[in-house]
């Protein structure tokens, strides 16, 4: 096993960096892809080429996190106390924050004379998630329990016994797909199934696959198939309206295998950039968290005042400049939250 420290390793901010903004752009290229046969194709097709360009962002995500946190030994209240602090904190204060922009909205009506009506809905919406995109963090905070465990296991495992693990996931993640569930056998596999696999998979890319020539630029061509396949299979299921996402599930062995040809392109990427580069990703890096929870506001924001979505100017430029601006927004936005004194970096993330 490799004994590199990958929280030291600069690739791994390039990769959240790149994730987050994926991500943004997923968020915006939705809107027109949940559109199909009211708007013009061409626009559509955009926004199918964009939402499998960054299919990859959540796994990514998790595969991140197996990397920097499994291969590390624990104190259990103190990883409790030090890693969900940190995740709980900023999630509560940004969900009451949409809970109030969507009160703001009136999506959301409040009851003069019932006040515990009131204290009802916030806390349903707090159990069920208060914007689309905080269900990110719900599956994160479950996977933060399980990481003491599954770190164990990964710690102790040999590099066959961790290939065990990721072949059973992988093909219980295939026998799980609707167009073959009929030769799925009636064994109880589900301890198997899940985003706790990306965790493995990403501590195992990390420590157990090493350099050779050309596998960055393999990993590339990879991804890029891997995106056609993704576009051409959505449009003919769009088409045939039918299992329309299916192949843009994170829990899907093509998204499997669009994310670790992403995680392993950037990892062995040699490109040298300028420091100021550098400096700016490590900057940015630092409010990763609170951007991902800010982002959605912005893009309300952004489209609710401003009229700057996927429509503003052509859509296959609208819909990254919007994500891009949304980026910049939420990371002035955050940063400027983090010179509250006191409370500033409990609540921005």
């Amino acid at each position: 096993m490799l004994k590199t420290e990958s929280s030291n390793i600069g690739w791994i901010n390039s990769l959240k960096l790149i994730s987050l903004l994926a991500v943004i752009i997923l968020h915006v290229a939705a809107i027109p892809l949940g559109l199909y046969g009211h708007i013009a194709s061409k626009t559509w097709l955009v926004a199918d080429f964009y939402n499998a360009l960054v299919r990859f962002a959540v796994p990514v995500f998790v595969m991140i996190t197996g990397a920097l946190l499994l291969h590390r030994e624990y104190v259990l209240s103190d990883f409790f106390k030090k890693r969900l602090s940190r995740i709980f904190t900023p999630f509560l204060f940004w969900s009451l924050v949409y809970i109030a922009y969507s009160w703001y909205n009136e999506d959301l009506v409040f009851s003069d004379n019932n006040m515990s009506g009131n204290i009802k809905q916030v806390l349903h919406l707090l159990k069920i998630g208060s914007s689309y995109h905080l269900w990110y963090v719900y599956m994160l905070i479950g996977l933060y329990f399980f990481i003491p465990v599954i770190g164990k296991f990964v710690r102790n495992a040999t590099k066959r016994e961790l290939e065990y693990f990721l072949i059973v996931w992988l093909a219980v993640m295939f026998l799980a797909q609707p167009y073959f569930l009929r030769f799925n056998p009636q064994f109880d596999m589900h301890y198997f199934f899940g985003y706790a696999g990306y965790l493995v998979l990403g501590h195992y890319l990390t420590y157990n696959v090493t350099e050779r020539k050309h596998l960055g630029t393999m990993m590339f061509i990879l991804f890029l198939a891997t995106l056609v396949f993704i576009m051409a299979g959505s449009f003919f299921l769009y088409k045939a309206q039918h299992n329309q996402t299916l192949l843009y599930e994170p829990l899907n062995p093509v998204v499997i295998l669009l994310a670790s040809a992403m995680f392993l392109a950037i990892r062995f990427n040699k490109l040298q950039v300028p420091d100021f580069i550098s400096m700016a990703k490590d900057f940015a890096c630092r409010y990763n968290f609170g951007i991902y929870l800010s982002h959605a506001l912005i893009l309300y924001l952004l489209d609710g005042f401003l009229g700057i979505d996927y429509t503003f100017c052509a859509p296959v430029i609208a819909i990254p400049l919007t994500a891009i601006i949304c980026f910049l927004l939420s990371l002035l936005l955050v940063w400027l939250l983090n010179k509250i004194p006191f409370i500033g970096k409990w609540i921005a993330g």
